[in-house]
């Protein structure tokens, strides 16, 4: 080893180790490195001291500073249990009407209705509650037509009791299979779907002869209209849907609407009101009420 070599080029000492014609050069460890690691030994010391951080068996030290990061989430948890108390009591006690008017309990609903309506209800509603496409019987909850009323009271009614569900007082609604169970001819059975698409979409009636859209209007006359109303705008008070219209739960085309006369339609709707708590089900009223508000 030559200890005495010397880069020309560098002044640097070389450490006698070449690899193809490349010298190592003893260069000294950078004065910032020092620097770095002396700061590092000092805080680590300081931390060491101040703050929670050796291990003693089934405890700890605490540190001069007496930091304690339970003691800090468990305050942080009663801060905001207190916050929920005032704010649920709120909600609970003062009408719809009065909710709807505060700017932060409605901030407070759409964060908590969101979550509680994506936990429950999204499921069959969809995530944007703009019902199940496909003709699978869920109805889009931010239009304006709803089957038992959209107004607070009567939402709020649906999600306690639900629709055909278990619960003693829940709402019941059923159409009949009229051709399955022989009720309707199939003749009766095409031309009643005929004048029913007509009812929504005026221009269906150039899919059927006018005789025969007269004589589905009397077929609709003598079996729909109890339910539905003598002009198709449906019935609150039985479920029934508006026939006038262009939504459509199982749909509005002429195979869908055919498939629904001959065999019939029971929806289903659990009754929430053994699942969730009246504050809950009346936040999830105001979110929905809310959210249709917002649908253009």
């Amino acid at each position: 080893m030559s200890v005495e070599q010397r880069d020309p080029h560098t002044g640097y000492l070389t450490t006698g180790h070449e690899w193809n014609g490349i010298t190592e050069l003893n260069t000294p460890v950078p004065r910032v490195v020092y620097f770095f690691l002396i700061v590092t030994a000092l805080f680590s010391l300081g931390y060491w001291v101040l703050m929670p951080a050796w291990p003693l068996g089934v405890s700890y030290t605490k540190g001069l500073l007496g930091i304690d990061q339970r003691a800090t989430v468990a305050e942080k948890l009663q801060e905001a249990a207190l916050d929920r108390a005032t704010w649920s009591k709120r909600i609970e006690t003062e009408s719809y009407q009065q909710v709807e008017a505060d700017p932060q309990l409605m901030q407070i609903v759409r964060q908590t209705g969101h979550t509680l309506f994506g936990d429950n209800c999204a499921v069959c509603h969809g995530l944007r509650a703009d019902g199940n496409k496909g003709g699978k019987g869920f109805p889009s909850l931010v239009g304006n037509t709803w089957l038992w009323g959209g107004d607070a009271n009567a939402i709020a009614e649906t999600i306690s009791v639900g629709i055909n569900a278990t619960h003693p007082k829940t709402r019941t609604s059923q159409m009949l299979a009229f051709g399955r169970d022989g009720v309707l001819k199939r003749n009766e059975i095409d031309n009643v779907v005929a004048y029913v698409r007509t009812l929504s979409n005026p221009a269906a009636a150039k899919d059927a002869t006018p005789q025969e859209i007269a004589a589905g209007k009397t077929v609709f006359a003598a079996n729909c209209v109890s339910c539905h109303g003598e002009n198709g705008k449906g019935s609150t008070e039985a479920g029934a849907p508006d026939l006038t219209d262009p939504f459509w739960i199982y749909g509005g085309d002429a195979q869908s609407i055919f498939t629904t006369v001959w065999g019939g339609r029971q929806g289903h709707m659990p009754s929430w009101e053994g699942r969730l708590s009246p504050l809950d089900r009346k936040i999830l009223t105001l979110y929905l009420v809310d959210l249709r508000k917002k649908t253009p």
